[in-house]
């Protein structure tokens, strides 16, 4: 889900495209929302329906907002950001369920400063990068680091298009983040 939609421009529009095609050329679906008009909400209730979701990101993204126009005539509390960071503070304390009228659980839950991943292992992170899975048990070498190896599966499908350079150079940063920290 991308929100606050509203805040696209002609100055971002571009290059937010440019990275959500990414995703959506990987099938995931993406629903635009804003709550200032109202756009895709609709499409999000629907998504939502008949789930538990989990509304998780960092502070000031709008999950409160989201909830509260989703479930008109809820008690929730909504902050502004921060005015001297422009960034949010944490409004939402606690994470709370929410019952949908038609059907669905949502969890709004506190918002996060810092995300990090170091505790995953590099065969885990490397299945989570869906267009890496077809390729993953056929490189050369079982112990194949996926940088410069001769006959790596997924550098060979990195030349051919498969996948593409800005997730593979985010594979990159994030495994190489997952040893430092596990150096400590």
């Amino acid at each position: 889900m991308l929100n606050k939609c509203d805040l696209i421009d002609e100055t971002n529009q571009a290059d937010l495209n440019e990275l959500l095609k990414t995703y959506e050329d990987l099938n995931y679906n993406i629903i635009r929302t804003s709550i200032k008009n109202q756009a895709g909400m609709e499409a999000l209730y629907n998504f939502l329906q008949d789930k538990t979701s989990v509304f998780v990101g960092q502070s000031g993204v709008g999950k409160s907002s989201l909830i509260g126009t989703l479930l008109p005539g809820i008690d929730i509390s909504v902050g502004e950001l921060s005015q001297k960071r422009k960034k949010g503070v944490h409004t939402t304390t606690t994470a709370r369920l929410f019952h949908m009228p038609k059907g669905g659980d949502l969890i709004d839950s506190p918002g996060i400063r810092e995300f990090g991943l170091w505790h995953i292992s590099e065969d885990e992170l490397l299945n989570g990068f869906i267009e890496f899975r077809p390729h993953i048990g056929y490189c050369r070498f079982r112990d194949c680091a996926h940088e410069k190896e001769p006959g790596c599966a997924i550098l060979d499908a990195l030349e051919k298009g498969e996948i593409t350079e800005h997730r593979f150079q985010s594979f990159l940063r994030i495994k190489h983040s997952i040893r430092e920290n596990q150096a400590f």
